[in-house]
């Protein structure tokens, strides 16, 4: 009975009726592009001329040429229905207005998050690069440098939910959580217990959460649920059972801000798996760091930018800044600097993939990297390539058990070019691999949610913050050689003994590598 029941629930499912909307809007797009296809004899030579006319102006668009190519092949296969579906994605408006909201509530933080002349002449001093890595990250992404911030890191999971339950606990003023995946279980169940106290004690609780929870792993009206315990909750960007394209720019970020003066950001959702309470895919590898101190600012107007997109009210940032009166433990180390930074897929800058590239383009000894994903482009490709083969030591841990099987075979694709140039890649035997971490000449790390694939690289709104000259690179450094000991390095050998239909699969899926 119980079975049937939970069969009942999927057939009967919002999930199931979404779906069902969606696919029949898509036969309603087929059913036309059909009924086109009768007349297009007589109109044949100008639909001809207008898919000429789509492709070239595809071909001067400034954008990344694999998402050129993969908008081409449709419209040259198939001029009707390629040139329209593509007509139909560039009209969509939902996006640039969300885009144009964005823009309005950065302005209005901008007052709080003006840069100190004081910490760029230091940083200049230091490193010429880093300061101008600085300028770039301020004037695209609109976050400035700090000093005076202490960093920790943290090399599991378990131990980063630990300190966020800490510091949840002596929350005096509020609480901003932002998380790409909840779901109900023993990680989420304690920290709901806090936020509900908390804000029985007066804290404001501030809580939202990516659409995609509301298909599988919460209830649609889940918000309402935190709301009767005092929690303000809202989420991100619904999934509505309508064909638009804003629905694929997904809030991939997970940022948790306490009373201004600390925060939170890594690779960690809010779910079982990611503190090793559930095994999915053996042992689950994530990274995190909690800031506190300057930099904490920009991870709270961060959040709170994104919280009044959907607000029509206006607010009042300067409520949420530090409180004055509150002093850092002394013994907390608040050397280096720390570049807190978003990205957003809906402007014309991808600022996850610059600052990775620059890392990698002004590596001189090494740089390191843990990625779940490696979903790469060609300058991306050619980046980790002449780093190696300029003699810096360029290695990549990936998982061993990955989460997404044709995310494996694609990420494998690009395996024998990369070997071939001398960067090793290794596989973390114990599991997955979810930590997003970039270090490099133990000087220099990233730390945050943006993987090495087209989704967050360009489509998903991500975080991370960019740490120089800072105590926790070493303790980053550190973890990445004892996760290396515990990893394999794949060789070309291995590549060769790959079944053959997977190394097939893995080359066919690149045309669809940009939706990956």
């Amino acid at each position: 009975m119980k079975q049937i029941r939970g069969m009942l629930r999927v057939i009967f499912g919002r999930t199931t009726f979404g779906a069902i909307a969606l696919i029949a809007q898509i036969v309603i797009l087929f059913a036309a592009y059909r009924f086109l296809s009768r007349y297009l004899a007589y109109f044949y030579g100008g639909f001809t001329l207008l898919s000429a006319l789509v492709i070239i102006y595809i071909l001067n668009k400034e954008e990344n040429p694999i998402f050129k190519l993969t908008w081409m092949i449709p419209i040259a296969a198939v001029p009707v229905f390629g040139m329209l579906f593509y007509l139909f994605v560039e009209l969509q408006i939902i996006g640039k207005l969300m885009n144009k909201k964005l823009r309005i509530n950065m302005e209005n933080t901008e007052k709080y998050l003006v840069q100190s002349p004081k910490v760029m002449e230091n940083l200049s001093r230091m490193s010429r690069q880093n300061a101008n890595l600085a300028r770039y990250i301020k004037n695209s992404s609109h976050y400035p440098a700090y000093g005076s911030t202490n960093v920790k890191y943290f090399s599991l999971g378990e131990t980063m939910f630990a300190a966020m339950k800490k510091e949840l606990e002596e929350a005096r003023r509020f609480i901003f959580m932002e998380f790409f995946i909840v779901e109900r279980g023993e990680m989420w169940n304690e920290i709901l217990e806090i936020l509900e106290r908390k804000a029985k004690e007066g804290v404001e609780v501030r809580f939202m959460y990516d659409g995609m929870c509301s298909l599988t792993l919460l209830p649609y009206g889940y918000t309402k649920e935190l709301q009767k315990k005092g929690i303000k909750a809202k989420i991100f960007s619904p999934i509505k059972p309508v064909l638009t394209t804003y629905q694929n720019n997904r809030d991939h970020r997970k940022i948790l801000v306490v009373d201004g003066h600390t925060a939170f950001t890594g690779g960690m959702n809010l779910a079982d798996e990611y503190i090793n309470r559930r095994v999915r895919f053996g042992h689950w590898k994530d990274t995190g760091i909690m800031l506190k101190g300057d930099a904490a600012a920009s991870f709270t107007m961060m959040f709170l930018e994104m919280w009044n997109i959907s607000e029509t009210e206006p607010e009042d940032y300067s409520k949420y800044l530090r409180d004055p009166e509150y002093f850092y433990p002394l013994e907390l180390s608040m050397e280096g600097f720390v570049i807190p930074y978003a990205d957003s897929p809906l402007d014309e800058e991808s600022v996850g993939e610059q600052v990775y590239l620059d890392i990698i383009n002004s590596a001189r000894q090494y740089v390191h990297i843990m990625t779940p994903y490696l979903i790469l482009d060609y300058g991306m490709v050619k980046a980790l390539a002449f780093a190696a083969k300029r003699g810096v030591d360029t290695v990549i841990i990936m998982p061993r058990i990955p989460d997404k099987k044709y995310a494996f075979l694609l990420a494998r694709s690009h395996y024998g070019e990369l070997l071939r140039a001398g960067v090793r890649i290794y596989e973390y035997l114990p599991g997955f691999m979810h930590a997003k971490v970039f270090t490099s000449d133990n000087t220099k790390a990233v730390v945050g949610t943006i993987n090495m694939d087209f989704r967050s690289l360009y489509l998903h709104f991500e975080c991370a913050a960019y740490l120089y000259c800072n105590e926790a690179v070493r303790d980053i450094e550190r973890d990445f050689q004892e996760t290396l000991a515990q990893s394999r390095r794949v060789t070309l050998e291995d590549l060769s003994q790959y079944p053959w239909y997977e190394r097939f699969a893995g080359r066919a899926l690149r045309l669809f590598a940009p939706l990956m």
